[in-house]
């Protein structure tokens, strides 16, 4: 039987609010709660610290009135998991690893899990990237992935039906976890991550049929002549990163370097668009 936490609720002069808070927050050394003018609460460990608590704010305090009961305790270990769903792209399922699920008739399954590299399909970001993706992908394109993180767009897109894809990312620390998910996914044989600066490997690894880049709009301008050279002649590029309010400063930026928009998504304060390569 799991042991519960006690949850101790002590109301008083609002004057005095502040005081009481301060000696359970020196005793305890636990953050407290007001829910209300005059209300402080705190979570305790077992009954017995909740006791000598009390015994120590009576001491200190008159008037106050006290409610203490018992709480179902709290795995945090387990608790940032609340919220993270199985969401779905079209044909693509993307799923943490602890809500499996069975791909339906022409669906793919991708299992991500939220981790320190970026990218997990929590963030509007990556979701109207890995949305034009699942849209514009075409059967045995070669994708390259800039600022690839956790990996997640070129997983998704060998799942999608790739042939092959490319994530470049500078950041040495996500190498090890896009590679453990492009393993988890068993797509280890079609994707391949390259650790340097996107500029100097994407023209080298390319050129794409489909290149997505979920970075900033500053980052996205400054590659533009290199995304373009890493293209194919009617390849696509999928940017991705930017807010909904930088839609405008960035159409002209498209223009200017020769692409079309075609498509593009809102997602949660966060803008996606894929244009082609004129």
């Amino acid at each position: 039987m799991t042991t519960p936490w006690w949850r101790l609720t002590i109301t008083g002069d609002p004057a005095r609010s502040d005081a009481v808070a301060a000696v359970v927050v020196a005793i305890t050394g636990n953050g407290v709660e007001e829910p209300r003018v005059g209300t402080v609460c705190t979570t305790l460990a077992s009954e017995h610290d909740a006791t000598s608590l009390l015994a120590r704010l009576d001491s200190e305090f008159s008037g106050l009135e006290t409610t203490l009961e018992p709480v179902e305790p709290i795995d945090w270990s387990t608790r940032w998991r609340d919220g993270i769903v199985t969401r779905t792209f079209g044909r693509l399922i993307l799923t943490p690893s602890w809500l499996p699920v069975a791909a339906g008739r022409n669906q793919v399954v991708m299992t991500i899990d939220p981790e320190s590299a970026f990218g997990s399909g929590e963030h509007g970001s990556t979701r109207g990237a890995l949305a034009l993706l699942e849209r514009h992908l075409r059967p045995d394109d070669h994708v390259l992935d800039l600022g690839s993180g956790s990996g997640i767009l070129a997983i998704g897109a060998v799942k999608l039906g790739a042939r092959s894809a490319i994530g470049i990312e500078v950041d040495d620390e996500a190498m090890p976890i896009a590679e453990a998910n492009a393993v988890r996914n068993d797509v280890q044989h079609a994707v391949t991550f390259l650790g340097g600066d996107a500029a100097d490997l994407a023209p080298l690894a390319g050129p794409a049929d489909v290149l997505c880049a979920n970075i900033l709009r500053s980052v996205n301008t400054l590659l533009m002549p290199c995304i373009r050279q890493s293209l194919t002649a009617d390849g696509i590029a999928i940017f991705a990163g930017m807010e909904d309010n930088e839609a405008d400063l960035f159409g002209p930026v498209l223009r200017q370097h020769r692409f079309e928009a075609m498509d593009e998504v809102y997602d949660g304060g966060w803008w996606s668009v894929a244009a082609w390569r004129r």
